[in-house]
Order: structure tokens, then C-alpha cells, then sequence
């Protein structure tokens, strides 16, 4: 029977090739579209979920309260984890994680670089990343241990043994290598191609154990069958005992399963994150393959008068309903086979355009029988899904009825098929809405005012021998000509390394917690970065020599310390380990998100810590010939490092770059929305052309022009849009309120974002209907009267 069932289908789709293309390519790209989503979706959710003690895995938080705000933040000092080892009995290990920075590895006339973190003995332990070789149990048990991965040691040894090797660090430090480890999996949050043990901090002194500076990652891992509950109420007392300057400061454990995608906190509560996309793609996953289906659908039932009488002919020799309802859903999961292996071709092909736009590496892996079964489901169910009206609608006739031509009702005000057609676009809107909005707010954004220059203005991160040249390299860059203005710094301009809420002045609340970015350089930094100095003068260390502890400090500083003129903050000291006397005030800059407020900023002198050099370069050559002259002085100060450059500008707009990408995304989906909903639009005018054919025809005879039969008939369909636009405007509004509310510095949403799509969908709808009905307008009415 199931043979007959494929046969008869088969003829169907054969006889029938032209509707059958239209179907089979608007469920193709639904299918693709949605299944490439899925995929994306998947990973989001597998990630970290490898680990075999991933439910018993913690990251230590702090929480705080200020200014009647709960702050909550996942960076912990370092001698924490030492006091929750010593008093916890309940937590099996708590390890650390320093998050590094690409290192020089160097083992003989071969030099990589490879990030490197740091961290505790136990972390392969209580993490279960596959070690090749080595024993977890001890492989970071020492200091001059290391442990690199499997593409490192491929890099420096070939097929060489690695185990036991000594290799260099930085061109500084050397290590044993104990421990081989496979590449990281792509579904982690972990990024590092080498670990070096905490213990190598401890034993070069640079362990720091002041309890005010939060800079490490800290994971407990309890043990088993462990209350949470009881070991978190002890917890909220550990910072009482520990640290004197924030006692009232309270930690807590976070799952570390729930870190990627739910770690956002408001106001102390879990709110938000990462989640909130990814449930928004997932909806729009399901939707794209609901319209797909609806697609199917209207195409489908368009030609029922041609499967009417097909329908009656086998009602009449003894057909029951059920054995059409077969039939018919072996059509559906026939054709959605055909389409299926279509999609999947299709996502092979664009996948890796897929990959760039969302900045993953997803892959389709068909020995996978987990990915098989889930595609052959994912097949089977869109099949049903979208062959179930079809088969119930048209199994449904009365073969009395059907042969008598009388079971129409096309004159109906409401039917399914225009509420799913009015569905389709009322999600075609949304999208587009969506994607004018988001784009509306990058470009609101990138008009923001900086507060610093960014052209020509290049970064250089401090690598090996450049700290102890630095002076060297700095003179010869001015003198050349090469460069206007040199200065160090703790952080790259684009970026906010450090922040405190226990920097004190004369006059502050003590119970005032306002965090202050920190950020540093040693000279000339106004000149260097373009800051409008509003009081005061820039730092200058060559006319003077108390400059080392000088400090700038922007408008916001000077509104948080209580001063209406800037002015009035020239001289005063700002205590924050040392005593930074204040010199100068600039205009407030954009040192974090273009989309937040600007944050209280200090930017403090010499005797703080530098890790970057910044360079203005001169317009007297090409930036490209200058950054050749460049790295020939590079290399001669720094000969065993490659140069390394990033420009500032081109760092800025990495800050747009989710929003960019939910842009594509959104433009993307919304153009493939239009397509499969304007087959589907294709399939009503079909279906209601073939209705109302001899209607036309009458009309035609009585005098009707072609124009006015186009109207007659694109009026209908323009009513259904303009209905899906009535109802999608304000969802769309309210949807995207809410979407930018999450932003402090945001656009109001304006009426021409919604007169654009309104206007954009009309046109695409008129256009078309516009085929179909001049069809159906020119066609002979003698045809359509004939008798048959």
C-alpha cells in the first residue's frame, strides 16, 4: 500500500512540475534557513556541558551593594580561592584562572605564539578537557610546568615527543613541558593553547594577595551529594572575615553550566543575558519553517478544484477518508524529502557564509547518527506539519457536493488560508521593523562623540624587550618624523581594563561605592589621544618632574566628586594606592560601550603600570609605509618578537559587533520571510483566480476592463496586507521598546520606520499579485463559460 501511496505522489509531483518546483523551493529555504538557526542554537546550548562534573562546578561571584543598587561581578582576588580551600570542607577543589594574552613560545629557531592562562593544579580535574599525554593528577603540580595543546606541539616538534621538553616563555622563562592537551572543542568558553600553574606566580613573587583587587576567575567544584543552599549561606561571610577594606561585601556560588548564557544580573537578580537572543532566534527558527509550511499549505489547497473530483471519483468506489489522509501526507513527506535533502545541500554550500556572519564554526557532520536521526525527524515532522491542513482540507469533500461543483466557498469573509497568508506577513513586518531599528540605533551610536581622535592612531601591545626600550623607541619615533605623539598605557584606549569603587578623596561619602575606570599613561596623553583638555593642562613629565603622579580626570570625576567647575578640581589629591594629584580635566570620552553612559574615568601618571604603547602617526607618508618603518625599529629594539599592531579605529567598531550581526541576521531572515510568504501569496491569487474564473469571465462579457479586474483582485490582497500590517505595527513597537531598553544611550522610535515597511511590503505584495491577475484579467472568457 505504501508503494502505491509513493507511486501515486510521484506522478503528482511529475505532472505537476511546475507547482511542485515553487512548492519544493519555498520549503527548501524555510527548512535551510531554520535548520541553520537550530545549529547555531544547539551549540549555544552545548556549551561547557562536556564536562563530567559539570553539575557540581561553580564560578565564585561577589555581591555588593551601592548607592541602593546590587552590583554583581564574576572576577574574585586572588586569595580567595586559598580561603575557601582552608574553610570549606564541603567544596572538593577550587582552582583559578588567570585569562592571559598570547605568549612568544620559542624551542630552538622555532617561535609561535600561543595564549597562555594561568592556573591552579587542580584545574584539569575539576575541568575535563582530554589530556594526550601527561597525568592531570600532577602534570601543573610545578612551577616551571606547562601543558600545551595538541596543535602547539605539532607546530614546534612535529612528530617529535613533546614530553619533557624545555621550552621558552616570552624569551624569558624557561618550562618543562609535562602534559599534552587535545585542541579545545568549539563549544567552550575556555580560550587557551597553553596552561601554566598558578605555582609559577607564587614562586617569582607575583601572586597578588590584596583582597581590593578583583582580577581572577574563580570555580569551586563541591563535593558530591553537597547542599548548595548551606554551602552559600557560609559563604556570605567570607569576605567579612578576610577583607578589611569591603567586609560587608558578600560571595555566592553561580552554576557554571548557566555562566554563557544566563550570567547577567540586575539590581542582584538573574535577568537577561545571552539567553534572551538566543530565544529570540529560536522563535524566529520556528517561525521561518511555520511559514514555510503555510506556504505549502496555500499552494496546496489552491489546487483543490484539479484534486476535487479526484477526491469524489475515489469517495465513490469506496475510499475512506483515512486512506486519502495517508495519501496525501505521503505526498507531503514526499515532498518534504525532496526538500530536505535540497536544504541540506544547500546549507553545505552556505555555511561558511554562515559561519562569518555569526562569527562561529558550525559544521554539519553526517557520521554523526545523532545529527542523521535528527534531520530524518526534523524531515518527517515538516512534512507532517505542512501536509496536515492540505489532507484534512481536502479529504474532507463530499463526493456529491464535489461532482456536483458546489463545495466552494470562495465568498467567504474569513477563511484559514488568508489568516495564515495575513500571518506570514504580519511576521515579514515584524522583521523588517526590526532590522530599521537595530540599524537606526548602530548609526546613533557610531554618530556618538568619541572624545578622542582615532585617525592614525595605532596601538602596540608591550611585549618582551619594548618596556625596557620604550624610551628608546619613543625618541626615534619622533625624531624620524615617523610619529606627532607617543605615549604608554595601562589599557588600549578602546577598552576598560580596571576599575575600583574604593578610590577616596577629601569629602567623599564613605559609603559612597561608585566604581571609577582606571585608566593610565605616563606622557603627553591629551596630545596622543585628541582630549579636550577643559581645566588645567595635559600631563608633561619632561617640564614637570611631580608628573609621575600626576592625574587627568574627565567631567563625570569631576560631577562625582561634587564640583559644578571643573576647575575647581585642579590640585585636589585622589588616593587610590598612591596619592595622584590632580593636573587637568578633559571632555568626557567613550572608553567602554558607545551604548552606556560614560563612567567616571581617571587617568593616572608614570608610577602606574603600562602594558600598551600608543602611537600618533604623522600624515607624512602612507600608513603603510609607515607602519614598514615601523617594525624595522621594532625589531631592532624587540628582535625576538613579531610586531604587533591593531588600529584604534578599526577596534572601535568591534563595540558594534553583536548589533551588526543581529542587523544581518534580521535583514537576512526578514528578505527569505518575504520570499516564502510571497510564494504563499502566489499560491492565494493562484487559488482565487482558478475560483472565480468564470465570475471573471461574466464580468469580462458585461464590459469589465483589464484594469479593472487587477484592481478587483489585487484589492483583496492588499486588504490582507494591509490587516498584517494593522496587526504587526504595534507589536513591532512594542517588541523593539523593550529590545532598547537594554540600551542607556538609545533612538526613540520614529513613525517613518513603520511608513517604510508598511510601504515596502505593499509594493512587494502588489508586485506579486500583479503577474497572476493581468494572467487571469487577459484571459478568454469564452474559455472559462464553456460548457464542460
Amino acid at each position: 500500500m505504501l508503494s502505491n501511496y509513493i507511486k501515486i505522489a510521484w506522478r503528482n509531483l511529475v505532472r505537476n512540475w511546475s507547482f511542485s518546483l515553487i512548492n519544493v523551493s519555498g520549503l527548501a529555504i524555510g527548512m535551510a534557513a531554520a535548520a541553520l538557526i537550530f545549529l547555531w542554537v544547539q551549540q549555544e546550548y552545548s556549551y561547557d556541558q562536556f564536562h563530567k562534573n559539570k553539575g557540581r562546578i561553580y564560578e565564585v561571584w561577589n555581591k555588593d551593594v551601592n548607592n541602593g543598587k546590587i552590583n554583581c561581578w564574576n572576577v574574585t582576588p586572588q586569595p580567595m580561592a586559598h580561603a575557601i580551600r582552608k574553610d570549606y570542607d564541603e567544596i572538593d577543589k577550587v582552582v583559578r584562572v588567570n585569562y592571559g594574552s598570547p605568549s612568544l613560545i620559542s624551542f630552538g629557531e622555532k617561535r609561535i605564539k600561543a595564549n597562555t592562562n594561568v592556573v591552579d593544579s587542580g584545574f584539569l580535574q575539576v575541568f575535563s578537557f582530554p589530556l594526550l599525554k601527561g597525568d592531570k593528577a600532577t602534570c601543573l603540580n610545578q612551577g616551571n610546568s606547562i601543558v600545551i595543546n595538541n596543535t602547539v606541539a605539532a607546530k614546534l616538534f612535529d612528530d617529535q615527543d613533546p614530553i619533557g621538553k624545555v621550552i621558552k616563555l616570552d624569551n624569558e622563562y624557561l618550562f618543562t613541558i609535562t602534559g599534552v592537551l587535545a585542541d579545545l572543542p568549539l563549544n567552550t568558553m575556555f580560550d587557551f593553547e597553553c596552561l601554566v600553574s598558578y605555582k609559577f606566580m607564587s614562586d617569582h613573587g607575583s601572586e597578588n594577595k590584596y583582597w581590593g583587587n578583583n582580577s581572577t576567575a574563580t570555580y569551586a567544584m563541591l563535593k558530591p551529594n553537597v547542599s548548595l543552599n548551606g554551602v552559600q549561606e557560609k559563604l556570605k561571610t567570607l569576605r567579612k572575615r578576610y577583607d578589611k577594606d569591603s567586609p560587608e561585601m558578600e560571595t555566592f556560588l553561580y552554576p557554571f553550566t548557566r555562566a554563557r548564557l544566563h550570567g547577567q544580573f540586575k539590581n542582584g537578580v538573574e535577568s537577561g543575558g545571552r539567553i534572551t537572543v538566543v530565544h529570540t532566534f529560536t522563535l524566529i527558527a520556528f517561525l521561518l519553517l511555520l511559514i514555510a509550511c503555510i506556504n505549502f499549505m496555500n499552494l496546496s489547497t489552491a489546487r483543490s478544484e484539479k484534486r476535487a473530483k479526484e477526491v469524489g471519483v475515489r469517495k465513490v468506489i469506496g475510499a475512506l477518508r483515512f486512506s486519502l489522509i495517508r495519501q496525501f501526507m505521503t505526498e507531503s513527506i514526499l515532498i518534504s524529502f525532496i526538500s530536505g535533502c535540497l536544504a541540506f545541500a544547500l546549507i553545505s554550500y552556505i555555511l561558511p557564509v554562515f559561519n562569518d556572519l555569526v562569527g562561529k564554526k558550525l559544521m554539519l557532520d553526517f557520521n554523526d547518527y545523532k545529527l542523521l536521526t535528527a534531520a530524518v525527524s526534523f524531515i518527517v515532522l515538516t512534512g507532517i506539519l505542512a501536509g496536515s491542513y492540505p489532507a484534512l482540507f481536502l479529504s474532507s469533500f463530499e463526493p456529491v457536493a464535489v461532482l456536483k461543483g458546489t463545495f466552494r466557498k470562495v465568498q467567504a469573509l474569513v477563511t484559514p488560508r488568508k489568516v495564515l497568508v495575513v500571518g506570514q506577513f504580519v511576521f515579514s513586518i515584524l522583521l523588517i521593523i526590526a532590522t530599521l531599528v537595530i540599524r537606526q540605533q548602530i548609526k546613533y551610536g557610531q554618530s556618538r562623540q568619541t572624545g578622542f581622535d582615532k585617525d592614525r592612531l595605532v596601538f602596540h601591545m608591550m611585549e618582551g624587550d619594548l618596556e625596557k626600550n620604550y624610551d628608546l623607541i619613543k625618541n626615534e619615533l619622533l625624531q624620524s618624523g615617523l610619529a606627532l605623539s607617543v605615549t604608554k598605557t595601562m589599557s588600549p584606549i578602546t577598552e576598560g581594563w580596571s576599575n575600583s569603587g574604593g578610590m577616596q578623596w577629601e569629602g567623599k561619602d564613605p559609603k559612597d561605592k561608585t566604581m571609577i575606570d582606571r585608566f593610565c599613561a605616563d606622557d603627553a596623553v591629551s596630545k596622543t589621544f585628541g582630549f579636550k583638555v577643559v581645566a588645567g593642562r595635559d600631563i608633561d613629565l619632561n617640564t614637570y618632574k611631580t608628573d609621575s603622579t600626576a592625574a587627568l580626570i574627565n567631567e563625570a570625576t569631576v560631577k562625582l566628586m561634587g564640583y559644578t567647575n571643573p576647575a575647581d578640581a585642579i590640585g585636589k589629591i585622589i588616593k587610590d594606592n598612591l596619592d595622584w594629584h590632580i593636573v587637568g580635566v578633559v571632555k568626557d570620552f567613550i572608553l567602554r560601550s558607545p551604548f552606556q553612559p560614560i563612567n567616571p574615568t581617571i587617568i593616572q601618571g608614570a608610577k602606574a603600570w603600562f602594558q600598551v604603547i600608543h602611537v600618533k602617526y604623522s600624515n607624512s607618508r602612507s600608513m603603510h609605509e609607515t607602519l614598514a618603518a615601523t617594525e624595522l625599529l621594532f625589531k631592532k629594539y624587540n628582535p625576538e618578537f613579531p610586531f604587533n599592531y591593531s588600529f584604534a579605529d578599526v577596534e572601535y567598531e568591534k563595540k558594534y559587533s553583536d548589533e551588526k550581526r543581529i542587523s544581518k541576521l534580521s535583514g537576512l531572515f526578514a528578505g527569505l520571510t518575504i520570499f516564502i510568504s510571497c510564494l504563499g501569496l502566489f499560491g492565494l491569487v493562484s487559488y482565487m483566480a482558478a475560483s472565480r474564473t468564470k465570475e471573471l469571465g461574466v464580468r469580462k462579457v458585461l464590459g469589465a476592463s483589464v484594469s479593472n479586474i487587477v484592481t478587483l483582485l489585487s484589492k483583496d490582497f492588499l486588504t490582507l496586507v494591509a490587516i498584517a500590517f494593522v496587526i504587526a505595527t504595534p507589536l513591532a513597537y512594542w517588541l523593539m521598546n523593550n529590545w532598547l531598553r537594554e540600551y542607556p544611550y538609545r533612538i526613540s522610535i520614529t513613525w517613518w520606520v513603520f511608513a517604510i515597511a508598511g510601504g515596502a511590503i505593499m509594493l512587494i505584495a502588489l508586485g506579486t499579485v500583479s503577474f497572476q491577475a493581468l494572467r487571469a484579467a487577459v484571459s478568454n472568457p469564452v474559455k472559462s463559460l464553456r460548457t464542460e
